[in-house]
């Protein structure tokens, strides 16, 4: 499975590079952020340092615009609008899922329904030209550096990770009462280690 290729590379570096992206993604967005607000902000959705959407549109965006690496304007403008793009439509499906989005650019000029504006849509086309050009082979130099049989651990232990934190922040975001199952998993587990 981890050998298998995909968009010309193999499943083990597609899922390691999302992965660093994801991590990487929630470092720059956090900082800045907490920057802004002058204080600590975890931009991302649960305990973990990990946002998936920068994950895909790393994983992606690179898939896509590789063929554009040699012209920079292009690069540019293609990166800028088709990361405004989705930005805008992974906010459509959260709505429709979660009845909110959570980013709101009400405050910034040019923005359009406060879910996609100018000032990232410039800043994603300079992230295209980082992450194409520069990025991604750092990225996959750093996946390369690590043994594979221990780097497939590190991904199994991470995914489960992110799993468990993003399971239970979903069930809390549809309003199921955490702490109640929380309390019957422990009075399971109490029965059954009485019995054993």
């Amino acid at each position: 499975m981890w050998t298998r290729q995909f968009f010309g590379t193999d499943f083990y570096h597609l899922v390691a590079a999302f992965i660093v992206y994801s991590i990487l993604g929630w470092f720059v967005e956090s900082v800045y952020m907490s920057v802004c607000n002058r204080r600590l902000t975890n931009r991302g959705f649960s305990f973990c340092p990990f946002c998936p959407i920068y994950g895909f549109g790393g994983i992606l965006g690179f898939m896509i615009l590789r063929p554009l690496m040699t012209d920079v304007i292009k690069l540019y403008v293609c990166g800028a609008i088709i990361a405004t793009v989705f930005e805008y439509f992974v906010a459509v499906l959260m709505n429709r899922l979660f009845g909110e989005v959570w980013w709101d650019y009400h405050d910034k000029p040019f923005n359009y329904k406060g879910v996609i504006c100018l000032e990232s849509t410039i800043a994603w086309g300079f992230y295209a030209v980082i992450i194409v050009r520069f990025l991604h082979a750092k990225v996959i130099g750093f996946v390369d550096s690590i043994n594979p049989a221990m780097g497939i651990q590190v991904i199994k232990i991470i995914f489960v990770i992110v799993t468990v934190d993003y399971v239970y922040h979903l069930v809390k975001a549809f309003g199921v009462d955490v702490e109640e199952y929380r309390k019957k998993a422990v009075a399971i587990y109490r029965d059954i280690r009485t019995k054993w």
